[in-house]
């Protein structure tokens, strides 16, 4: 997933919860696959980003280092733009875009 091109807002947004029951039947089973989707979503930029600033890992310090200073600030600063996890999981969720079972409801 492209966690760029997501069309969750970038701040937090009310939402009617009337709205979450719908695919699965049950609010609290759809909160459950939110949050699990978040964690997911949050490790995998976590990841992202974490191999991003690896590049600019030196153990020396020399006058470069203020130049890739400002890189590694910029790619932080975009990464905090972003959306949060947890929004970017609802989103998904409300746009059917999340793979989910529950295997006790398939016996």
């Amino acid at each position: 997933m492209d966690f760029k091109k997501s069309n969750a807002e970038p701040s937090t947004v009310t939402r009617d919860i009337r709205n979450f029951d719908g695919p699965t039947g049950n609010l609290y089973e759809s909160i459950s696959i939110i949050s699990k989707r978040a964690n997911q979503i949050s490790s995998e930029i976590k990841e992202e980003l974490s191999a991003k600033l690896a590049e600019f890992a030196s153990n020396s310090d020399n006058l470069e280092e203020i130049f890739e200073n400002r890189e590694q600030i910029e790619i932080s600063k975009h990464y905090e733009k972003m959306p949060k996890p947890a929004l970017i999981a609802i989103q998904e969720f409300l746009e059917d875009k999340t793979y989910y079972r529950n295997p006790s409801k398939e016996k």
